[in-house]
């Protein structure tokens, strides 16, 4: 490293710059010969240091000349203004109508991949209001085609823009949002489908006279033809119609899905069908609008379906112009896959449009957990929680405390009680509204939200359990005659724990979909999911016998109930379902620990971290929730240091799974989500048993055995592959 001092002394010709005063410290110099000889010493890898300047400075300095970083470098015009003089965004498009309506369509593609681009968290500046066109509504009202398109295109925009300010399902993608004073709202917009409407008349209409006069059919009226070559009449017309019907039918779908209490989700619905359609057609009219054009040579990625470049576009403009836009240049997507993500938002949308609205919390939770798994975008995602969350209540209807009562198993009477307007109870109303804001953020966000909540969780259930006393006394003894007040107390404080040790395990599931945990760390991941779903059988089990009344076996404790039930009465399918994820968490957990212990494989061991500070690395929340009490590392290791291969309650776990698994499928016969899982347990459990019978009878005589977890059959529970190496 080259001390700035020492090349100070040996360059005696650096002079004193008088135009700028020194202060009592510092003396400004010109510095380009000290620089000149820093840059002739320095080896790669190096970096000047001074007392003022070091890696710290260097790293927050400002970079210009740079295109990714000096919003001045790549720019073809300083302002609109400048670039429609220069005829950047010429009304009409060509005097030949045939090429103005070629290059419609192009500007049309073109704004269907840069709508793509902004959902994916671009912003709307660089993307859909890169369109010179958009940025001077009054110039297209010329051109009626042009200007209903431009219309319904910030009319559907701005409703997007809502939809997700409302529900702040942004997250990262914070520059979604943001507006930068950009004409999103122009007067007239809110008839934008009138307009579009009228223009789709005039083009179909267009259509059949062209079809009629190639049929030798007499043409019932006089059309004046779209544009002026008839073998492109008929092609060029289909093209135009499903661009304005997907932009008609897309702005249906988001208005109505969004409606008050699920209202227009059948109607949307349909919509979304219609889009699918004309998306279909509009794939098909690429191959026609492709050899009618001249598609430029060595364009990387094409935004147009007939491969040329679209007039009227400037994505340097805006972020120049606008202050919170970032200067790097963004890449809009290809058209292609512009159309690939429209059809999976739909299909994603038409997901949400086709749910019941599930009164029953638990089914609600399944639903968002299920539709998680499709990795859905944002815009799906804000419109999903929208729906779930409407002024405070369930899908705008269901207050938050007869949801709660709902799934406690209390009786109808108990939602009216006035026990709902003590604090601590609204206080759990809210944090159940934030629990479902949380569900539907991407699972990266989601999982750091639901880590730090688990603690208010927590906290709600003391506060609840003290202000329950004082309104109703000792609830925790059960009596015959306890009074509505009692049973409400006892339901909700039992739901409570349930509801934090599900959030508790989702916490713990989402880490091996973010692949958050190394091949070492399986053995204690899976040992706490096991502690986690144990606590969570009993705590399922605890409400429905509550709520049935039924009193809790003494001399039993509560976990042998869940480990050894059926053997003194029948469990409920819900909770052999959980039992069956008990059962493969301590099957991994000691088939994990044995193959550590035996043979020194998935040891967690590191140059940086022990076993001990991942533990705590991993489960910080989960211990300062106290989730469960008295749950420590020294714990796990305990459990773990003596497991073994020839341990015969291992082989159990596994089979006790498949066993079970297999008995539920009649319960769940109706339920495809059910009977999936149950299938995907079913592998699980009989791979890792036949891998662990091989391991036992040839590890000990074959060392080059080698053992592999992967996650083939189930995203959350590894199957053991066994392979010589």
């Amino acid at each position: 490293m080259v001390d700035v001092s020492e090349a100070v002394k040996g360059d005696s010709k650096v002079p004193i710059c008088p135009s700028i005063p020194s202060g009592e410290q510092a003396v400004w110099a010109n510095a380009s010969s000290l620089l000149h000889l820093a840059c002739n010493d320095l080896r790669d890898g190096e970096l000047i240091y001074g007392e003022n300047f070091n890696l710290f400075a260097a790293m927050s300095a400002l970079e210009i000349m740079d295109p990714k970083m000096d919003s001045g470098m790549v720019r073809t015009y300083y302002s609109v203004d400048e670039a429609i003089e220069y005829g950047a965004a010429p009304i009409p498009l060509s005097l030949d109508k045939t090429v103005d309506v070629q290059r419609i369509i192009d500007i049309m593609d073109h704004l269907l991949a840069c709508e793509a681009t902004w959902h994916k968290g671009c912003s709307l500046a660089q993307t859909v209001f890169s369109c010179l066109y958009l940025l001077r509504p009054d110039r297209t009202s010329s051109h009626a085609l042009l200007h209903s398109y431009c219309r319904v295109m910030r009319a559907t925009c701005n409703a997007v823009v809502c939809t997700v300010s409302d529900t702040r399902t942004n997250e990262e993608e914070d520059l979604f949002t943001m507006t930068h004073g950009l004409p999103l709202k122009v007067d007239g917009d809110d008839k934008c489908l009138t307009m579009l409407h009228a223009v789709e008349e005039t083009i179909a209409r267009q259509l059949r006279a062209c079809k009629a006069t190639l049929s030798k059919k007499r043409v019932t009226e006089d059309i004046e033809p779209l544009q002026n070559n008839p073998d492109l009449e008929e092609g060029l017309c289909k093209s135009l119609l499903c661009q304005l019907r997907f932009r008609k039918h897309f702005y249906h779908v988001v208005m109505n899905i969004k409606r008050p209490q699920g209202r227009g989700l059948e109607l949307a619905k349909k919509h979304i069908a219609c889009c699918f359609e004309e998306l279909d057609s509009m794939i098909k009219s690429a191959d026609f609008l492709r050899s009618i054009s001249a598609p430029e040579d060595g364009m990387k990625n094409e935004t147009t379906a007939s491969g040329c470049q679209p007039v009227g576009f400037d994505s340097t403009l805006n972020s120049r112009l606008s202050a919170p836009t970032p200067p790097r240049a963004i890449e809009t997507i290809s058209w292609k896959k512009a159309v690939e993500y429209f059809q999976k938002l739909l299909h994603e949308l038409e997901i949400i449009c086709s749910y019941n609205l599930d009164p029953v919390f638990e089914g609600l939770l399944r639903f968002v957990v299920e539709f998680q798994k499709l990795r859905p975008e944002l815009v799906a995602r804000a419109h999903l929680q929208h729906l779930l969350v409407q002024d405070g209540k369930l899908y705008g209807r269901d207050s938050v405390f007869s949801v709660i009562c709902k799934a406690s198993l209390l009786p109808e009477v108990a939602k009216n009680h006035d026990i709902q307007k003590i604090e601590p109870v609204v206080q759990l109303g809210q944090l159940l509204i934030t629990l479902l804001r949380v569900l539907c953020t991407n699972i990266s966000w989601q999982r750091r939200k639901l880590g730090k909540i688990l603690q208010d969780w927590r906290i709600i259930h003391v506060q609840l359990e003290l202000a329950f006393r004082k309104e109703c006394g000792d609830i925790s003894a059960t009596s015959s005659n306890e009074n509505i007040c009692m049973k409400i107390c006892r339901h909700i404080l039992i739901w409570v724990e349930e509801q934090t040790y599900w959030i508790a395990s989702r916490f713990l599931m989402l880490g091996f979909e973010l692949d958050l945990y190394s091949p070492g760390e399986y053995c204690m991941v899976y040992w706490y999911m096991y502690i986690i779903l144990i606590k969570l059988a009993e705590k399922t089990h605890m409400r429905a016998m509550t709520s049935n009344d039924i009193s809790k076996k003494k001399g039993k404790k509560k976990r042998d109930l869940v480990k050894e039930g059926g053997k003194d009465y029948q469990l409920p399918p819900a909770i052999l379902f959980l039992q069956c994820h008990v059962y493969l968490a301590e099957g991994l957990t000691m088939m994990l620990a044995a193959l550590r212990n035996e043979r020194q494989m998935y040891v967690s061991t590191g140059p940086f971290n022990t076993e001990h500070e991942r533990f705590v690395q991993h489960f910080e929340l989960l211990l300062k929730a106290c989730l469960p009490d008295h749950v420590s590392y020294y714990s796990f290791v305990e459990t773990t240091a003596h497991a073994h291969l020839s341990n015969a309650a291992m082989y159990n776990c596994f089979k006790g799974a498949q066993r079970i698994a297999k008995e539920l499928r009649s319960s769940f016969s109706n339920d495809p989500d059910k009977m999936a899982e149950l299938r995907r347990i079913e592998q699980v459990a009989e791979h890792n048993s036949v891998a662990l019978g091989l391991i036992s009878r040839l590890g000990a005589v074959d060392a080059s055995l080698k053992v592999q977890f992967e996650f083939s059959h189930h995203p959350f529970f590894a199957t053991a592959v066994v392979k010589r190496s």
